[in-house]
């Protein structure tokens, strides 16, 4: 068995779907996960932002939009624009009817957020398996969120792997074909309510495929030619990597490097399962190889990240042992699900660059209630070189508007406004 992952970008229009059968066709036993297509995702969160403010209208609209772009797709793989595929249309009355029938209560935010992206993921799949089924590829569609049972936690839960474990190897030994299309990015938590497993999950769901399947390999097929040191449209000098350890990339991906979701790692690891990561274009590219061998890393790898915020802690009475606040602050942070990326600290003051969240101002609320003073710096850019020499210093950090700064033997990074 085989593990290929798929993402949106691949699968955007009906070219990369004929891409994708292509490089499906031949494969004896294979499970392919997929993502959402596009910007799909993005669309869905603006409908759950619609139902968040109450503005039916809005969640109708944006509703048709996501449907009118799966239906150029489906219209242009089946040959005719009046070409109905039944379940793609009993999906999208479903999100219909859960966003304007129910009442939003922001309390159970992060579960509606979750119920409402899933469908990305649940259409893209139907219309690929009913492609592949129409092309000759017999295949099998799977329903992730009744084989991966995650945590009781939304936006960004774990797999609970052993107790995935059975429903999704029974699910595969009660298919009649040896190919399988299944859904990245989701599962379901214990009380059966949809979860999803964090922004670009999709690896991870693949991870933990093959983990549980004893996959001989995972492969992601991807816009780009392998892991590359940064992001080519960012920084034009940015250069493949052929070969890479666990270690290395559980660390990079870490510090923010976009190749593969932080979590995937692992499952690979425990079972020593090699992870490609390939271009799209090219199924007989080398690519990139991760695998428990590979010699340390020592080029220097350049990762940004945006769509970051800095909230700065002060203690109103400047008494701030700050070893004695940390359950305080990161137990509120946990719970209200942010994630933190950088943590800078003095005696009496303690930063951290977060990912955006529409929770931040309610964190920022609590701290207060536990007698902080408290700053929202929103904006901001982590900008984050492993392995830096003078030249690359002098190229992006010669600058003297940084929020922080750190710098170690291996590592710099600092927090700049936009």
């Amino acid at each position: 068995m085989k593990v290929y992952k798929f993402g949106g970008a691949s699968v955007r229009h009906a070219e990369g779907v004929r891409n994708l059968l292509n490089i499906v066709r031949g494969e004896e036993e294979l499970f392919v996960i997929v993502s959402a297509m596009g910007k799909t995702t993005n669309a869905l969160e603006e409908v759950f932002d619609a139902m968040r403010k109450g503005d039916t209208a809005v969640c109708e609209a944006k509703i048709a939009e996501i449907k009118a772009y799966h239906y150029t797709t489906i219209a242009d793989l089946f040959g005719s624009a009046e070409y109905r595929i039944e379940e793609v249309d009993a999906l999208f009355e479903a999100l219909r009817k859960a966003v304007t029938t129910n009442k939003f209560e922001r309390s159970r935010a992060e579960e509606w957020y979750d119920h409402i992206v899933a469908y990305g993921e649940l259409v893209s799949t139907t219309i690929i398996s009913a492609f592949l089924n129409k092309e000759g590829v017999s295949n099998s569609w799977i329903d992730m969120r009744k084989c991966f049972l995650t945590q009781a936690r939304h936006k960004d839960a774990n797999v609970l792997i052993e107790q995935s474990a059975t429903p999704l190897r029974l699910a595969v030994a009660g298919a009649e074909s040896r190919i399988f299309v299944g859904q990245g990015f989701i599962g379901s938590a214990p009380d059966g309510t949809t979860t999803t497993l964090g922004r670009e999950g999709s690896d991870y769901s693949a991870a933990v495929v093959a983990n549980i399947l004893n996959a001989e390999s995972m492969t992601v097929w991807k816009d780009v030619d392998g892991i590359l040191n940064a992001d080519p449209k960012i920084f034009p000098d940015a250069v493949k990597i052929d070969f890479l350890n666990y270690v290395d990339t559980i660390e990079l991906a870490y510090s923010g490097a976009q190749i593969i979701h932080p979590k995937t790692i692992k499952p690979l690891q425990n079972k020593n399962i090699p992870l490609y990561v390939k271009p799209f274009g090219n199924k007989l590219a080398a690519g990139t190889e991760i695998n428990g061998t590979a010699p340390t890393f020592t080029t220097p790898i350049i990762i940004l990240k945006r769509n970051q915020s800095f909230l700065r802690l002060r203690s109103r009475d400047l008494s701030f042992v700050l070893e004695e606040k940390f359950p305080i602050i990161f137990a509120t942070l946990e719970r209200f699900r942010i994630k933190t990326n950088l943590i800078h600290n003095t005696a009496v003051e303690l930063g951290l660059c977060v990912e955006e969240s529409w929770h931040l101002e309610e964190v920022a609320t609590a701290l207060q209630e536990e007698g902080f003073n408290t700053e929202i710096i929103e904006k901001v850019e982590l900008l984050t070189i492993r392995h830096y020499n003078d030249d690359l210093l002098n190229k992006y950090v010669a600058c003297d508007d940084f929020i922080i700064s750190q710098l170690t033997p291996d590592t710099v990074r600092y927090v700049k406004p936009l």
